[in-house]
């Protein structure tokens, strides 16, 4: 299976969206040590799929993180949505959330490993679920490290929520607060350090209802980690206040669960989400955008996707 529209040829120095026109929702991407970038997505391929590519345009697929006997059972009849990937030590390790639509309390995050970016993973089970520590809708875990310690949010409409992990990162940190970060608008959590301030990319509305969809990415900055984070008027994420980075045109809806960002050779930022396509509506397919920065803060050309762009440079 792979990716190769005529249109998206970055040869010729452009792109256009969507990088992959099928369904690919929750992106995250990581680059390995082979010169690929690698991007997980929710499972709408089952057993979570795995895409690779050279150049952020041209994407192959080369398998899935579990098999039906490997993947995770914690949740007997959940799907396996939003992973995280992260070079953790030696090891690439995957936060995922796993829930039944709707089940708000049974859902959790768990762990798995694998020593290749393409796996194959195994499996370390449930970190936690949303009923063993009193807060609803566990999903959409975000990993990210700082100042020689590692940090663990996540989080999904009803607030988004921070702590402490141990050295390995596979492990709650015994005895350190949960903290809550956000009010109750977002989602699909992402934080990046950027000239001291951190920005906490987010979602914000209806993610999954086709074209009726009103997903949009959102962000905020902070001087600290667990916040306060802040809009431009300096009004609180904890009272829903956010900069609003991309939203619908008039060709695709509902943008949102952004990745990492990317930065390629010449220094500029990249960003993979997805969207709902009004000539394709199947699924959410595969796009990215370029996030420019200026004044401190990061934009979007358009506040919206665009249909063609100059491609990544590598």
């Amino acid at each position: 299976m792979s990716w190769d529209d005529s249109e998206n040829k970055s040869k010729r120095g452009t792109y256009s969206n969507p990088v992959i026109n099928y369904s690919l929702p929750d992106p995250s991407i990581i680059e390995g040590e082979d010169g690929y970038f690698y991007l997980y997505a929710t499972e709408n391929i089952k057993n979570l799929p795995i895409h690779r590519s050279k150049d952020l345009v041209h994407w192959n697929f080369v398998g899935t993180a579990f098999t039906d006997k490997t993947r995770p059972a914690f949740e007997p009849k959940g799907g396996l949505w939003a992973p995280d990937i992260n070079k953790i030590g030696d090891k690439y390790v995957m936060y995922y959330s796993m829930s039944t639509w709707g089940g708000e309390w049974t859902c959790g995050i768990g762990i798995a490993t694998a020593d290749k970016p393409e796996g194959p993973f195994t499996d370390l089970g449930k970190l936690f679920r949303s009923n063993e520590i009193k807060i609803q809708n566990c999903i959409d875990p975000f990993y990210i490290e700082d100042n020689g310690k590692k940090y663990l949010f996540w989080g999904s409409f009803h607030g988004i929520y921070g702590t402490e992990l141990t050295e390995d990162g596979l492990s709650l940190k015994k005895d350190a607060p949960i903290v809550q970060i956000t009010g109750d608008a977002y989602e699909g959590t992402y934080i990046h350090k950027r000239d001291g301030y951190y920005y906490l990319f987010a979602s914000i509305g209806r993610c999954c209802e086709g074209l009726k969809s009103t997903y949009t990415t959102v962000v905020g900055r902070s001087k600290n980690l667990f916040g306060p984070y802040v809009d431009k008027k300096g009004l609180s994420m904890s009272d829903n206040h956010h900069e609003i980075l991309i939203q619908k045109n008039k060709e695709f809806v509902g943008p949102g669960h952004n990745s990492e960002l990317v930065t390629d050779k010449k220094g500029n930022d990249w960003m993979f989400y997805h969207a709902v396509s009004v000539a394709n509506p199947e699924g959410r397919v595969l796009m990215m955008d370029r996030v420019q920065w200026k004044g401190g803060w990061p934009f979007v050309k358009g506040t919206s996707p665009s249909l063609k762009a100059a491609a990544p440079k590598f």
